[in-house]
């Protein structure tokens, strides 16, 4: 689509205080809403600069959840981890999120996205270099659980920011760029991992502190967020955040940078010099209150009160069901693909060990031994076997197929529709979930992992669309986190079962996540159809 073509076609107001350029009046002309502002600035050099930015912003939440699937076989004989250690390990992230939804929800939603972006980056960063300067395990899971807590608001904001800056007919789009910048995060991982890990070195600079080779790998995670704190110094606040807390001038403003770099004309020719007033627009409506000229306190204090509209109607049942569907959602994916890195791990110990392939449940027979690590080297001693680029190739396999279908999905979205896209995706999750128990060879589950693991990812990202567009402005961020820390609350709880499933035998694990996805199959019957719906 071309900013200019847009511009062109769409009669809008050139008004300015209700008067035109050349000082006549001409009351009976209308300020611009929204999506007529957005519209008119068009698409283009800024959205793909805004992608850019938002690449190390995307990572840095899959990051923060996934980085411990690499560390564990690396780290389990430095940190003496058994198989509940790492459970525990991939949870914390996730209780820590779920402890921080509402409060990251409601900031969010008073203090502005811009602001709560570099901050919760910035301190992202910090608990992750924390957490690479661990030396045991109870310092590494206080480092996860405060990461978990922090990371939780940037990626609310980052959702509802990169969607309040494209119009309705864009909007579907955003969710699927999102997914395939988390498949890259996903890519980025293994590959970091192939490079650092097997190197295996151990550099001792105290006695209580000594630096391993997941150490370094851990540190040179902390980039990626601490990057994205000052990507987002040089990104505008979003307009329509400013425009809902009466700031109208400041979102004139922002639009006319969007419709210059897009459309490379210079700031004065963009076609609206007024915009309506939000504030007197949304007056008696329940979409909780939002207040212009504001300080920090009374936006905390009104920040409360936007929780209660989403605990009554018309908002409580659709709050409830989306909550709903995507616990299930993030438990299905969150559960399996933080463990895929372990499961591959226990391959490859195998076929080393035995010198040859067998079917993966014959493999995974290793986790019915409770507490017991992967001996290769001197049995009855902890050894980590560094010969692991199998399974980081295998992971990046995974990873590649996901960008694949994320891409895939995003091309598809605006024909097929949020709701029928999400309903697909998840049939096939669940049955290939399921269908890795009957896997025979390494071929069918890789082909299998890297199915499950692509559609859990744009299955997330779709649902989240469609909460972008059920909800209004002053409630998005609010409804995104909470949907997500629900959802969170099904990852960290399948997360600490898992390990037990895995002692149980082959197919609980399986099956626990492919029936899970088929459930989300049919809750999708009940989502709503929010195709180009216009921004509230």
């Amino acid at each position: 689509m071309k900013g200019t073509s847009e511009s062109n076609s769409i009669p809008i107001s050139i008004i300015s205080d209700g008067k035109l350029k050349n000082g006549l009046e001409k009351a009976d002309e209308e300020p611009a809403d929204f999506e007529t502002a957005i519209t008119a600035a068009g698409w283009g050099k800024f959205h793909l600069l805004v992608y850019v930015l938002s690449i190390t912003s995307g990572w840095s939440s899959n990051f923060e959840t996934t980085t411990m699937s690499y560390v564990f076989p690396a780290a389990e004989c430095d940190l003496n981890l058994n198989l509940e250690h790492k459970g525990l390990l991939n949870a914390a992230t996730y209780i820590g999120m779920i402890s921080s939804g509402l409060f990251w929800g409601y900031l969010c939603d008073t203090l502005g996205r811009k602001k709560l972006l570099i901050a919760g980056f910035l301190l992202d960063g910090i608990f992750v270099m924390i957490s690479a300067m661990s030396q045991n395990f109870a310092m590494l899971i206080t480092a996860k659980f405060f990461g978990g807590f922090i990371i939780n608001g940037p990626f609310s904001a980052l959702t509802a920011y990169l969607s309040e800056l494209h119009c309705a007919k864009q909007r579907s789009r955003v969710q699927m760029i999102l997914s395939v910048i988390f498949s890259f995060a996903s890519l980025a991982m293994p590959a970091l991992a192939i490079l650092v890990l097997p190197l295996g070195f151990k550099f001792v600079v105290t006695e209580n502190f000594v630096i391993h080779a997941w150490n370094v790998y851990l540190f040179i995670c902390a980039a990626v967020p601490l990057t994205s704190a000052v990507a987002f110094l040089f990104l505008p606040e979003s307009p329509k955040f400013l425009m809902t807390t009466g700031r109208n001038e400041k979102a004139l403003r922002v639009f006319r940078k969007i419709y210059s770099m897009n459309t490379g004309k210079p700031e004065e020719t963009y076609p609206v010099t007024v915009l309506v007033n939000e504030i007197e627009l949304n007056k008696g409506k329940n979409h909780g209150k939002m207040t212009a000229n504001r300080t920090k306190k009374e936006a905390l204090i009104e920040g409360w009160s936007q929780v209660k509209p989403l605990f009554r109607p018309p908002y409580l049942s659709k709050i409830l069901f989306v909550c709903l569907i995507q616990c299930c959602t993030i438990t299905s994916l969150n559960t399996l693909r933080l463990w895929l890195p372990q499961l591959f791990q226990a391959v490859n110990d195998y076929r080393q060990f035995h010198e040859e392939s067998a079917p993966l449940c014959e493999m995974l027979a290793v986790f019915k031994t409770k507490n017991k690590t992967v001996e290769i080297v001197n049995p009855g001693e902890c050894a980590v076997n560094t010969n692991n680029y199998s399974v980081y190739i295998n992971s990046m396999i995974v990873a590649g197929v996901t960008i694949v279908i994320s891409i895939l999905s995003g091309t598809v979205i605006q024909k097929v529709g949020k709701k029928r896209l999400y309903m697909a995706l998840s049939t096939v999750s669940g049955t290939v979930a399921i269908s890795l128990y009957f896997s025979r060879s390494m071929f069918t589950t890789l082909a299998f992992a890297s199915l499950f693991t692509g559609t859990g990812t744009v299955m997330i990202n779709a649902l989240l669309a469609v909460i972008v567009d059920t909800f209004p402005t002053t409630l998005r961020t609010m409804t995104v986190s909470m949907a997500m820390m629900i959802g969170r609350m099904g990852a960290a709880s399948g997360n600490l079962i898992y390990p037990l499933l895995l002692e149980a035998g082959c197919a609980p694990p399986f099956f626990f996540v492919g029936f899970m996805s088929l459930g989300c199959a049919v809750l999708s019957i009940f989502l709503p159809n929010t195709e180009r719906k216009p921004l509230q």
